[in-house]
């Protein structure tokens, strides 16, 4: 951008919601995409022009006419908790902040209405006033926005429970705001959020969602050891596929895993594989009883109680994992992954006897389509771009599915849908394809709207 563009975008929005400081837009451009040695020298030298915090949807929508105009890529972040690069821009223009574009409308009947930049773990805390919880909420909860976490992320703690953004009624409606002339508000509800969520703002600029609720339960933590992976595995598939445990987290690790976790490492006694649960607080000595007749020991078991004191065991599970991984050792870092069900012990040994403890076994259990299924977020050993693609390749050869967090489009990173729907409706709200460029690989500008612009 030229500085007479960004003095006439100054005109338009308060100056002093118009950030060019270079550290303040470094570090708005950018991610947890370092978690990735693949991606960090691809990404470590892109950064924005310019950042624009807007406080409202007019705002929004000034920013975007503008940058229309004058042809600016826009690039929308939510808190930059994401791991894969989505909200870093490729080709510099205005990275579109939400985090001040933040207020709560509403909480009723199990729907909470608010703007993209509402941080998830104000969601939880407001909404547990009034008896409703997160159906489900990654490990970056605290800080991570509602508008980032539908348009980048999966699922999470309670997804066990709920299923993830996916399910029907997790994500109720969202308004989406169009890259024209004269931008749009879009009303997405139902099976349609699904053309947008997931598209890292490739295709649309969400500016106000309707994020679905549970009815507030008290959770307790439990943390099991066990001796063997083997054993640590059979009581948490156990547990993880029963429906008459009432779980919001089910994570099992293998050893030596839970040696990263300095802060909580007295409770995870050397060599053992750990099992961490949150479990309805009624259920919780149950539990701790099934645990010991499986041959583990229970090492940490904390009943409910508000406000919350000592560790969360949240904060060491689904990616949260990988960074406390990579603060021990910089050589390591992750995959995502699905395990067949009724195959997993097999895939378990074939990844053993292909890659041993580069390969280390990290599972999330959750919810899809109504059945458990077993996730993993494996912990892997980098040594060359090539032995990770080994990696890559051998498990989809054995029937593990991969969601490729070492690639920086949409389609390549396993929740891209085969019916192009997000591509046809970038071809609707992003014609000039302004909006994240290079995040879409299969979008290509058709010739013919363009020259109706």
């Amino acid at each position: 951008m030229t500085s007479d563009q960004i003095q006439k975008l100054t005109s338009i929005i308060p100056p002093s919601q118009v950030l060019t400081e270079p550290a303040q837009v470094e570090r708005l451009s950018k991610d947890f995409y370092w978690y990735s040695p693949i991606l960090k020298p691809q990404l470590e030298n892109k950064r924005a022009d310019v950042i624009v915090q807007p406080t409202s949807l007019e705002e929004a929508i000034a920013t975007v006419r503008f940058a229309f105009a004058e042809n600016i890529p826009v690039t929308v972040r939510g808190a930059g908790t994401g791991n894969y690069g989505q909200a870093i821009p490729l080709q510099g223009g205005i990275v579109l902040d939400s985090a001040n574009f933040n207020k709560i409308h509403s909480i009723q009947n199990g729907i909470i209405e608010c703007d993209p930049g509402v941080r998830l773990g104000t969601i939880e805390g407001e909404a547990r006033k009034i008896g409703w919880e997160l159906r489900c909420y990654p490990s970056t909860w605290v800080k991570a926005s509602v508008g980032g976490f539908i348009g980048g992320g999966s699922g999470g703690v309670g997804s066990i429970l709920h299923g993830g953004l996916a399910e029907p009624g997790t994500v109720a409606a969202i308004d989406v705001l169009t890259m024209e002339a004269e931008p749009r508000v879009i009303h997405h509800e139902g099976q349609s959020v699904h053309d947008v969520r997931h598209s890292w703002g490739t295709n649309g600029i969400i500016v106000k969602v309707w994020l679905g609720l549970a009815p507030k339960q008290s959770w307790a933590q439990l943390c099991a050891v066990f001796d063997t992976w083997d054993a640590c595995y059979d009581f948490s598939e156990k547990i993880a596929f029963d429906d008459t445990w009432v779980k919001r987290l089910a994570t099992s690790f293998e050893w030596p895993i839970p040696s990263y976790f300095a802060p909580i490492r007295k409770y995870l006694p050397d060599g053992k594989s750990a099992v961490f649960f949150e479990i309805e607080d009624s259920q919780a000595e149950h539990l701790k009883t099934a645990a010991e007749a499986a041959g583990g020991t229970v090492t940490y078991l904390q009943n409910y109680s508000e406000p919350r004191k000592g560790p969360l065991l949240s904060d060491y599970v689904y990616n949260h994992t990988t960074l406390w991984a990579i603060k021990a050792d910089n050589a390591l870092t992750y995959l995502q992954c699905g395990f067949e069900t009724d195959r997993v012990r097999e895939q378990f040994a074939l990844l053993k006897a292909r890659f041993g403890d580069d390969f280390l076994f990290h599972l999330e259990f959750a919810k899809g389509g109504g059945k458990v299924g077993v996730g993993a977020i494996p912990i892997i050993r980098y040594s060359t771009d090539e032995r990770l693609w080994e990696m890559v390749h051998y498990c989809e050869e054995i029937g593990v599915g991969v969601a490729n967090p070492h690639l920086n489009f949409v389609e390549g990173g396993g929740r891209y849908r085969p019916d192009n729907i997000q591509l046809l409706t970038k071809h609707k709200y992003d014609k000039r394809g302004l909006l994240n460029p290079g995040k879409m690989k299969s979008f290509t500008p058709n010739p013919d709207d363009l020259a109706t612009l």
